[in-house]
């Protein structure tokens, strides 16, 4: 316990007093068993948004207090520790029976190959397998392409997830990448259905880059690594979701690389999704980003209002909730980060109906949502354009407001400029004095250079390395969203 208090105390010297009682507070669990630290979370939403968000503050504390990084599970505290801890599926063959995944310390029997057709685990196993009594598992089914609702920002990731299933092979390998929540996961579940129901006979393994690596570890530890090496070379179809969990793991990504190597030299086809573009990977090294640009890389970009509302209508058909085409745009309006809020949303406006005993109003869905989207629409200020900008491109504070004119520097205050007249209400001179004392002609100036930039997918080079300008919009708007 007092390990995990001084790791609490570490994280909050960290992210902070406020982002660690939003992220850590009473629904998120640590625990330190002496070998490895597990945080455990209350849903898969929180899971995803901790691992993805706050993975290096953690490995940092562990640093400060243990002196070494242990072993980092994430798990959702109501699944079983076994299944969270080795969720994959594997398939090979069309008349597969499933069968249950062996314990965790026989990491020999993890790898082995043979006649198994499915191997069935945690969460993000396939949930339409039946279990060995012959009964439907509880787990929730995979998503699939009929399911999706396509919209201007993610039209070209739907078009070849839907070409990749069909014809496993033409693109490859196939990245999708985008922040959390915009339906990367989703696509790729598509992909593992359409590819199942359509070729019958092909060898598939879906699982997140956290699960190769943890079955890679064991299959190490226990003298495993060809039998290991059999099952991920052997297959058809790849697919691995969080891609960017690699970063900084070389002896994982050694082995990702020679298994990539092998399956497009055969091939085979590959699908992988991250939150960031093959540019922005720089921590996977470049033989595996320079293999993931030689294939087809989409962005999946946050939906608009259109797909919002496209979204809602679809989540409340499959909930069998009622709800007004003004509650839908009132939603629509109101939560624009991702597709979660908006099933979160609907969740609470069907139990507080059926708590009430009343239909789904308006000024129902006001009420019982107020704070809900006062939270997803937190005033934006210009410290907080500022320490985003500085968090994402490695910056001191200090250098935005400073006199100093190297594209090092200027690039970043332009870019904050731009982002302070998008997310603030601030009067262009407030803005320039905020920023260095500049006049209100040297912020229009700057708003016009960025949407330029924009104009001609200019890449930028900054003290983090060369960024494409969209990208670099899209990570400081996330790190406004996380603070």
């Amino acid at each position: 316990m007092e390990i995990v208090s001084t790791l609490q105390q570490s994280l909050v010297d960290r992210v902070g007093k406020k982002r660690f009682e939003l992220w850590f507070g009473g629904s998120t669990h640590l625990r330190f068993d002496g070998c490895a630290l597990t945080v455990g979370v209350p849903n898969r939403f929180l899971l995803d948004w901790i691992r993805s968000n706050f993975r290096e503050a953690l490995t940092g504390a562990c640093e400060d207090v243990l002196g070494h990084v242990p072993p980092l599970h994430f798990c959702v505290e109501d699944t079983p520790p076994e299944s969270a801890a080795e969720e994959a599926t594997v398939v090979a063959g069309s008349n597969a029976t499933p069968t249950a995944m062996p314990r965790a310390d026989s990491p020999s029997d993890s790898s082995s190959t043979g006649s198994v057709g499915v191997v069935k685990l945690g969460a993000s196993a396939i949930g339409a397998a039946r279990g060995e009594n012959g009964r439907e598992s509880s787990r929730r089914k995979f998503a699939k392409f009929d399911s999706f609702v396509s919209g201007d920002g993610n039209a070209l990731g739907l078009a070849s997830a839907r070409m990749v299933a069909r014809q496993p092979g033409k693109l490859t390998p196939l990245l999708l990448y985008g922040p959390t929540g915009v339906g990367k996961t989703h696509l790729l579940e598509g992909i593992w259905c359409e590819a199942r129901r359509s070729q019958r006979r092909l060898s598939t393994v879906f699982l997140s880059a956290e699960q190769f690596t943890s079955y890679f570890l064991e299959a190490l530890r226990g003298s495993g690594l060809p039998s290991f090496r059999r099952k991920y070379r052997g297959v058809d179809l790849l697919i691995i979701d969080d891609l960017q969990f690699l970063a900084g793991k070389r002896a994982t990504q050694v082995e990702l690389l020679h298994t990539v190597d092998t399956l497009m030299r055969e091939g085979r086809q590959l699908v992988f999704a991250a939150d960031r573009p093959p540019n922005a990977l720089a921590d996977l090294g470049p033989e595996l980003t320079t293999r993931l640009q030689s294939g087809m890389v989409c962005q999946i970009e946050p939906a608009d209002y259109a797909t919002r509302l496209g979204i809602i209508r679809q989540m409340s058909e499959r909930l069998g909730i009622k709800v007004s085409e003004d509650v839908q745009q009132y939603i629509a309006n109101g939560l624009a980060n991702h597709a979660r809020e908006l099933s979160g949303a609907l969740c609470r406006l069907q139990a507080t109906s059926e708590a009430l005993g009343t239909p789904v109003t308006l000024a129902m869905a006001k009420q019982s949502l107020a704070e809900m989207i006062r939270q997803c629409s937190r005033v934006v200020r210009l410290g907080d354009i500022e320490r985003a900008v500085c968090d994402v491109f490695g910056l001191d504070p200090s250098g935005l407001q400073s006199g100093r004119k190297a594209k090092q520097i200027s690039y970043p205050r332009m870019l904050a400029m731009w982002l302070a007249r998008k997310h603030t209400r601030a009067a262009l001179s407030e803005i320039g004095q905020y920023f260095g004392r500049r006049s209100h002609s040297t912020v229009v100036s700057a708003q016009r250079r960025v949407d330029d930039w924009r104009a001609h997918g200019t890449t930028l080079k900054l003290p983090e390395g060369n960024w494409e300008i969209d990208e670099a919009i899209r990570r400081v708007e996330q790190q406004l969203q996380a603070g």
